[in-house]
């Protein structure tokens, strides 16, 4: 995952936030859409709730997203 495709899909990571990972509130996401780099903020903001490694929160990102995109396409061809 790069900061541009990231970047360029924030918003439906920012709608899936919650509902993946259930330490996230409102609050957090707020603060990430206000870094000037959201995936680097958003990395540690994993790193900081669930203790996660940086390496490991982007693997469970990267992972996330896949899945999402996968049931997005899923719904797309039906």
């Amino acid at each position: 995952m790069n900061k541009t495709i990231f970047d360029g899909n924030w918003k439906e990571i920012r709608g899936k936030s919650k509902e993946w990972w259930s330490l996230i509130n409102d609050l957090d996401l707020s603060r990430v859409d206000k870094a000037a780099v959201k995936l680097d903020k958003y990395i540690v903001l994993l790193q900081v709730k669930y203790g996660y490694t940086k390496q490991y929160a982007k693997e469970e990102i990267n992972k996330r997203l896949e899945v999402h995109e996968a049931k997005k396409e899923d719904i797309l061809a039906s």
